[in-house]
């Protein structure tokens, strides 16, 4: 509903305030957060929750009731609601659930009320106050009210209504009908998946003075954006690629809060079906709308490899080109490999990666990032962080022979020049793809896999080397 800005300065008052949807007769109390005696919520990195919570309820008289069980997120998917008796498993059965998501608001108030009688208690400038009785015809870009034989638009003062209608609720309720074997309390478990809660990961890698290690820590960053406060949550994160039926949506509303856990909190990692589970040591509360970081590992010195890559197009080798590229950029790429024995070794979730590097005053400089995929133990993490600034390389076709319509034969020269103050040794990989043979080289070279050739050039400081070869490719 659009509100008129002449309405804009009416406000609302409920004669009962304090009142809320009656329950029916006979029915179980209503359920809130205040009855959890514990919560665990595992989040997964698809904008999908689990939670699982205990609550205390009072069953009064067995048979059939209802209670509201309160308190639960908005993003609830009420499909994946389970429910059981933790002290008389088998004794406590849902018949019927309603999700009721139909929350007081001082428009959804006023559109429960077209067709009744308001009163309107209106402020004079002497601070007296009188009430007139209306009747609310619409609501419809602002209220239209009935006062004896007048229609009246932009009707300014308070108005108050009798009661809360009983199909309002003040925040997002399941409604259970619920069959019990017998009276007296009872510990039940409710479980669901929610939508707005996701978590990634994120790396800082600290390069040391000669690029050959680097200190690695490692934090999650979990989102609640659910519409619920767990508190004390047992807290436990899901990696891997969790197969969803149904768009996933992206992460929704704004982060209206931001905390950084302790950096001595910390996770236990364990397998999980195909997946790996990581559980906080320590209970933690998620807010409503928080972005919540907490330390996942430290590694103070992970051996490194930083390579200078210089990377071809299998395209160049099926037709005449001549001058690729001048001045070409060459790729920096820092390789850590993911052992127990450089401090790792254990399944590392993706996200981001950022570099730092210390310069000569000592103070962290940011090197560049990429993003890692999940990548297990004893595997090899391989980031892209820019590109060098001192080495640059011209690419030309110096020759080009085709010997049948399906194969030919190509001459390429590749100018490295290194202005820096060191020597280098540039990697150079050529995706040639189909089936190639090097005729000719200048320097080595090894066979990567089947579609790549590769070279090491070492490149003395202020000096260009040329590297040249000559292929021969049947497709």
């Amino acid at each position: 509903m659009n509100t008129s800005p002449a309405v804009l300065g009416i406000f609302l008052a409920v004669l009962s305030p304090a009142a809320e949807p009656a329950a029916e007769a006979g029915a179980l109390p209503d359920s809130t957060d205040a009855d959890r005696t514990s919560v665990s919520v595992t989040v997964y990195n698809v904008n999908l929750g689990l939670v699982r919570e205990t609550r205390s309820l009072k069953i009064p008289a067995a048979g059939i009731s209802t209670l509201r069980f309160m308190d639960v997120p908005s993003s609830i998917n009420p499909r994946t609601v389970h429910l059981e008796s933790l002290t008389s498993p088998g004794a406590l059965d849902v018949l019927e659930q309603n999700y009721e998501y139909d929350l007081i608001s001082p428009d959804k108030l006023l559109e429960k009320y077209v067709g009744k009688e308001v009163e309107i208690v209106e402020q004079a400038e002497d601070l007296t106050t009188r009430t007139v009785r209306a009747e609310l015809l619409s609501v419809n870009r602002g209220p239209v009210y009935r006062i004896g034989d007048r229609i009246v638009l932009g009707q300014t003062g308070r108005v108050t209504l009798p009661s809360v209608p009983p199909d309002l609720v003040p925040r997002p309720t399941l409604v259970w009908t619920l069959d019990a074997a017998r009276a007296g309390a009872q510990e039940i478990e409710a479980s669901y998946l929610t939508d707005g809660m996701s978590w990634s990961a994120d790396y800082v890698a600290v390069v040391d003075a000669d690029d050959r290690a680097a200190g690695l820590s490692g934090w999650v960053t979990v989102v609640n954006d659910s519409g619920a406060t767990f508190r004390d949550a047992q807290l436990k994160l899901v990696a891997g690629d969790v197969r969803r039926v149904g768009p996933v949506l992206g992460m929704a509303g704004g982060i209206a809060d931001m905390r950084v856990a302790k950096a001595d909190a910390d996770f236990e990692e364990e397998a999980f079906f195909e997946y790996h589970l990581y559980t906080l040591d320590r209970p933690t509360t998620l807010k409503q709308n928080q972005t919540k970081q907490i330390a996942l590992l430290r590694a103070p010195s992970v051996p490194l490899v930083k390579r200078l890559l210089l990377v071809g197009q299998p395209h160049w080798y099926r037709s005449q080109v001549g001058t690729i590229a001048s001045d070409q950029k060459v790729a920096v790429v820092l390789e850590l490999k993911n052992a127990k024995e450089g401090g790792l070794g254990i399944p590392l979730p993706k996200g981001t990666v950022r570099v730092y590097k210390k310069d000569r005053s000592g103070a962290e400089q940011f090197a560049g990032e990429d993003s890692i995929d999940h990548t297990p133990k004893d595997e090899t993490v391989k980031l892209h962080v820019g590109d060098a600034f001192d080495v640059v390389a011209d690419r030309t076709q110096t020759d080009y022979r085709a010997i049948s319509r399906r194969q030919s034969e190509s001459a390429y020269e590749i100018s490295i020049r290194n202005r820096k103050e060191e020597d280098v040794t540039v990697t150079v990989r050529e995706p040639v793809g189909g089936d190639w043979e090097i005729v000719q080289s200048s320097l080595p070279w090894k066979k990567l896999d089947a579609r790549t050739v590769e070279f090491e050039v070492p490149v003395p400081k202020g000096q260009e080397v040329k590297l040249a070869y000559r292929v021969r490719v049947r497709w």
